[in-house]
C-alpha cells in the first residue's frame, strides 16, 4: 500500500484526521446568496468585490491559494502587492453577472498543479503581473461588447507581453494531520528585477461578531528566535496551534472587523481593522500599526526578485511547539518525501499505455477536482431570519428566494462546480464530479452521494437542493447514476462493493423518484416535462416560462430522463438482490415503470404524432395545443439524444438472483406485446437481456445523426445542437415566430444561455453520458451491431469501438498537437507556446463545437475532470 493509500486508510479508520486541513478557502465568498441580505436578492450588488477586503463575511471566508480547517474557523491565504495596484492582491477578481457581456467571468490566470487526496501534497499557481493591475480595462472594455463578440480577458490587455509578471507558486505537504508545511516560491519571469510584497496572512473567521462563540480567539506571543519567528493561536473549539516563519521586517496585526469608514461612512471605533494590511504595506507605514496581538496576522515579506531568478518563503502551521527551527533540512526532506509519495500514487492510477502529456492532463484535472473542494455554510432559517443582535433582514425574505427550504442547514466539505464562478454545489454537477474522484477517493465521492441524500439537504417533499441561488430549480435526475457508477469502480479498485452504501442511497433516492413522479409527469401518461437548468435554452422558447398559446410540451428529455432513473435503480436494486433478497420486489417496481414511461414515448396509436419521426430518425418535442393539435418541434438536438441513455443489459448472474423479476418481466413483456403491438426488451441473446428506450432499427437511425460530421459529430466531441440549424430553424405560433440557430461558443442570447450554452458547443457530461450508454449497447450487441464512424466514411464499427473514438476526441481537447497547441486554448495560442504557460491546463465549463477551443468557467474541473477517466479508458 503506497503512503497516501495508508493516510486514506488511517482517515477512514479514524486513526488520524487527515482532512481536518485542505483547500476549503473559497475563491470567492462576495457576491454569494449566502451573503445576500438585500430586499431584492441582488447578490451581486448587495456585497461587491469592492466590499470584500473591508467588510467581514457571515458563512464563509476567501482567499488566494488558501487553506483551512473543515469548519474554517482558522484560514491562511497568500496576498500580494506589485508596488503599483490601488489594493492588495488577496482574492480574485472577475466581472459580476451584470457586467460581463456573457455574465460572470473570473479574470484572473491561475492553475491547480497537483493535489492528493489527504491533501499531503498540493501545487497551485498564481499569474501575477508586475503592472497595475488592469480591473477598469477589463470592465469597461467588455461592458461596451456585444453578446455575439468573445470575452476580454486578462491575457487579451498585454500585462503579460515582455513576460512581465511573477508565477507564485503556492506548495503545502502535510507531516502530519496538523502539522502543515507550506512553501511559496516567487517567480520573476520578466528580464528585468522587480519588487514584491508577500504576505502570507493567517486570520480567523469572525463568528464572535454574530454570537456564534462565546470567547473571542486570538493570535499573539510574538517570538523571535533568532532565525525564525512564531505566534501563538488560540481558539476555544480548536484550540492551540503555532505559525513558524522566516524573520522579516514587518509583521502586522489587526481584526478582522468591519472598516466601517470605508464600507458606511461612520466612524471606526479602532484602526484596526479587516483591511489594515492594504493601508500598511501600500503606504509603507509599518510604524503606526503596532499592535501585538488580534485575529488577523502576517508577516510581510518585501523582496526584489532578481530578472530570471525567484525568491522561496518558508511557513509552518502546527499544533506542536518548537524549540529549534522547523523551516530548515526537515523541513525540506517532508516536502520531497511528500511530493515522491504523491507521484507514487498517480502512477498507481494512471493508464500503462497513456502518453507523458496525457498523465500529466489526468493529473491536473485531479489536482482540480480535489483543488474544488470547499467549506460550505449556510443555514436557512438564521438565514431568513437573521442573526440574534444583528438588523433584521428585510420582511420580503420570508416569502423570497429559497423561503420554502426551511428544513435545510448544510455545513460540510463539498465538491463545488468552480470555486470562483460557482463556489456554491450544484446537484447534478456533483453526480458527475463523484465519477473522477471515486478513482482517487472512493470514500470521499461516497460520502458526497449519501450527503445530498440526507435530510438536512433533501426537501421533506424528497426534492435534493439545486444550488444556492434557487434550492428549488430541478437538474436532470443523475445521481442515483452516479451512485452506481462510483460502487462499480469502487468493486474494480477492491474488488467488493460497497452493499451498505448502495442499500443507504437507494432508500433516500425512492423518496426522491416519487417527487419526480409526482412534479414532472403532471398529465399521467408517464410523459415527463424538461424545463431543466441548463438544457431548458436548447430549445426554440424558454421552457421554463409559460408555454406559447397555452400548450404544453410533451417532451423527450424530461421522459428520457425519467426513464434513465429507472433503469439505475433497477440496476441498483438488482445488484443488492444479489446479497439481500428482500430488494428483489423493488427490481420489479422499476422495471415496471420503465415499461411504462419506454411505451409512451415510443407509442403507436390512434391519433398520436409521437416524439419519434420514423422519416427523420429523429426524437423530437411535441407541443400539445389547447385546441388538440400536436406541433411536433423539429429541432435535433440533445433532446432527442437523451433517449439513448435510458438502457441497461441484464446479465444471467442477474436474472438467476432475481427469478421473480424474470417471471415478471417476461410476463409484462408479453402483455404490452399483445394488448399494446409494442416490446419494452429486445430478443434475449447470449442469455443477456437488453432494456432500452430504443428499438434496435430506432437506435440505428439515431446514431447515424450522432456520429454525421455535418450534424453532431465533432472533431473534439458530440455537440449539443446539429450543426444542420447553423441557418436557423423557426415556426409560428398564433402569428408569432420562435426559432434558434446553432452557435458553437457563447450564447448570442441572454435568456437563451448568459454565461452558458447548449446550442452547439460540446459538453463534457453530456459526452459522457452517451459514451456510457454506447458500452452498454455493445454489452448485448457486440459485433452483432456495427455502423460507421463517421457517418458515410464506409469506415465500420462496433459500439465499443465508438464509444472509444468519442473519447479519443474529447482527450483531444486538451492534449497538444504536433505544434504544441492545444485546442481549448483557441483564443491564446501564442502565449500558450511560451515555456511557462505550455503544459498549463484550464478545465473549461464547455467547448466549441467547431475548433474545441475552451468557453465558460474557467476551472469547471468538476464535471470537465471526467476527462481523467476518459483518458484511462483510452489507454486500456
Amino acid at each position: 500500500m503506497s503512503s497516501e493509500k495508508s493516510r486514506l486508510a488511517e482517515q477512514y479508520s479514524n486513526k488520524k484526521n487527515w482532512l481536518k486541513w485542505g483547500p476549503y478557502l473559497s475563491e470567492r465568498q462576495w457576491g454569494t446568496v449566502r451573503e445576500d441580505y438585500s430586499e431584492h436578492g441582488s447578490a451581486w450588488d448587495f456585497f461587491p468585490h469592492d466590499h470584500a477586503r473591508s467588510r467581514v463575511y457571515r458563512w464563509g471566508e476567501d482567499g488566494i491559494a488558501g487553506i483551512s480547517d473543515d469548519k474554517q474557523r482558522l484560514c491562511f491565504s497568500v496576498a500580494l502587492w506589485n508596488g503599483n495596484d490601488a489594493i492588495l492582491k488577496e482574492r480574485m477578481f472577475g466581472l459580476t453577472g451584470p457586467q460581463g457581456n456573457h455574465g460572470e467571468d473570473c479574470k484572473e490566470l491561475y492553475y491547480y498543479l497537483d493535489n492528493t487526496p489527504t491533501h499531503s501534497y498540493m501545487r497551485h499557481l498564481y499569474k501575477y503581473p508586475q503592472a497595475a493591475y488592469p480591473y477598469e480595462d477589463l470592465l469597461q472594455t467588455n461592458a461596451n461588447r456585444s453578446k455575439e463578440e468573445v470575452e476580454y480577458e486578462l491575457i487579451d490587455t498585454g500585462i503579460f507581453n515582455e513576460n512581465k509578471y511573477f508565477d507564485v507558486f503556492t506548495e503545502y505537504a502535510k507531516a502530519d494531520d496538523e502539522d502543515i508545511l507550506i512553501k511559496i516560491t516567487v517567480h520573476n519571469r520578466a528580464g528585468e528585477d522587480a519588487r514584491v510584497n508577500v504576505l502570507p496572512q493567517l486570520w480567523f473567521r469572525n463568528l464572535w461578531h454574530f454570537g456564534l462563540m462565546q470567547n473571542k480567539p486570538v493570535i499573539n506571543e510574538l517570538e523571535n528566535k533568532g532565525d525564525f519567528s512564531s505566534v501563538k493561536l488560540q481558539h476555544e473549539e480548536l484550540g492551540t496551534y503555532y505559525y513558524y516563519f522566516q524573520n522579516t521586517d514587518h509583521v502586522l496585526f489587526t481584526e478582522n472587523e468591519n472598516n466601517n469608514q470605508q464600507l458606511w461612512n461612520t466612524p471606526n471605533e479602532t484602526p484596526y481593522v479587516k483591511d489594515l494590511f492594504h493601508t500598511a504595506v501600500i503606504s509603507n507605514d509599518f510604524d503606526s500599526y503596532d499592535k501585538q496581538k488580534g485575529t488577523k496576522f502576517s508577516p510581510v515579506y518585501q523582496q526584489t526578485v532578481k530578472a530570471n531568478s525567484s525568491i522561496e518563503i518558508k511557513i509552518r502551521l502546527s499544533k506542536e511547539k518548537f524549540t529549534k527551527n522547523p523551516l530548515l533540512k526537515s523541513f525540506d526532506k517532508i516536502f520531497d518525501d511528500n511530493k515522491a509519495e504523491a507521484n507514487e500514487f498517480y502512477t498507481s492510477i494512471a493508464a500503462a499505455k497513456a502518453t507523458a502529456d496525457e498523465i500529466a492532463i489526468q493529473r491536473q484535472a485531479f489536482a482540480g477536482m480535489l483543488w474544488s473542494k470547499q467549506y460550505y455554510n449556510i443555514d436557512i432559517p438564521l438565514w431568513l431570519n437573521g442573526d440574534e443582535g444583528q438588523p433584521a433582514p428585510p420582511e420580503s425574505r420570508k416569502s423570497g428566494r429559497n423561503s420554502q427550504w426551511h428544513t435545510l442547514n448544510n455545513e460540510d466539505i463539498i465538491s463545488m462546480p468552480d470555486k470562483w464562478e460557482y463556489p456554491w454545489y450544484a446537484a447534478w454537477d456533483l453526480a458527475f464530479h463523484c465519477i473522477p474522484l471515486a478513482m482517487v477517493d472512493a470514500e470521499f465521492a461516497k460520502s458526497q452521494l449519501l450527503l445530498f441524500l440526507r435530510e438536512w439537504y433533501m426537501h421533506p417533499n424528497g426534492q435534493m437542493p439545486a444550488y444556492e441561488w434557487a434550492f428549488g430549480d430541478v437538474n436532470p435526475p443523475v445521481h442515483a447514476m452516479s451512485c452506481i457508477k462510483v460502487y462499480e469502480i469502487e468493486k474494480q479498485q477492491t474488488g467488493k462493493g460497497d452493499i451498505d452504501f448502495l442499500k443507504k442511497t437507494f432508500h433516500k433516492l425512492c423518496l426522491n423518484f416519487t417527487w419526480w413522479v409526482n412534479r414532472k409527469d403532471s398529465y399521467g401518461k408517464n410523459v415527463f416535462e424538461g424545463g431543466f437548468l441548463g438544457l431548458d435554452n436548447i430549445g426554440v422558447f424558454d421552457r421554463s416560462s409559460a408555454i406559447p398559446g397555452g400548450g404544453h410540451l410533451e417532451q423527450a428529455d424530461g421522459t428520457s430522463w425519467m426513464a434513465m432513473y429507472c433503469i439505475n435503480m433497477l440496476e441498483m436494486a438488482m445488484e443488492i438482490t444479489k446479497y439481500d433478497s428482500s430488494y428483489e420486489p423493488m427490481t420489479t417496481k422499476f422495471f415496471e415503470h420503465f415499461a411504462l414511461i419506454a411505451e409512451s414515448l415510443n407509442r403507436i396509436g390512434k391519433d398520436w404524432t409521437g416524439a419519434w419521426d420514423e422519416e427523420e430518425g429523429f426524437f423530437y418535442d411535441v407541443l400539445a395545443l389547447p385546441n388538440g393539435e400536436y406541433k411536433p418541434l423539429k429541432v435535433r438536438s440533445l433532446v432527442g439524444l437523451t433517449t439513448l441513455f435510458a438502457s441497461f443489459c441484464i446479465s444471467k448472474e442477474d436474472t438467476d438472483a432475481s427469478p421473480e423479476f424474470v417471471f415478471r418481466m417476461n410476463w409484462f413483456n408479453n402483455y404490452l406485446k399483445k394488448n399494446k403491438d409494442y416490446s419494452i426488451i429486445e430478443e434475449t441473446m447470449y442469455d443477456k437481456t437488453l432494456l432500452t428506450l430504443i428499438p434496435k432499427n430506432r437506435l440505428q437511425k439515431l446514431l447515424q445523426a450522432m456520429l454525421d460530421e455535418n450534424e453532431f459529430l465533432s472533431e473534439h466531441g458530440i455537440r449539443a445542437l446539429s450543426k444542420r440549424h447553423q441557418h436557423g430553424y423557426s415556426l409560428e405560433i398564433e402569428g408569432e415566430q420562435f426559432g434558434l440557430k446553432y452557435e458553437p461558443a457563447e450564447s448570442g442570447s441572454g435568456l437563451f444561455g448568459g454565461n452558458s450554452n447548449w446550442r452547439g458547443p460540446v459538453w463534457m457530461p453530456m459526452n459522457y453520458m452517451l459514451i456510457q450508454a454506447l458500452k452498454k449497447y455493445h454489452a448485448y450487441f457486440g459485433d452483432e451491431l456495427k455502423v460507421e464512424f463517421p457517418t458515410g466514411s464506409g469506415q465500420l464499427m462496433n459500439l465499443s469501438e465508438v464509444s472509444i473514438e468519442i473519447s479519443k476526441r474529447l482527450v483531444k481537447l486538451f492534449t497538444a498537437d504536433e505544434d504544441g497547441n492545444r485546442a481549448i486554448n483557441g483564443l491564446s495560442p501564442k502565449i500558450y507556446q511560451d515555456e511557462h504557460f505550455k503544459d498549463l491546463v484550464l478545465f473549461y465549463e464547455y467547448f466549441d463545437g467547431d475548433n474545441g477551443r475552451g468557453v465558460g468557467a474557467t476551472h469547471q474541473t468538476g464535471w470537465t475532470g471526467i476527462v481523467a477517466e476518459l483518458i484511462n479508458d483510452i489507454n486500456k
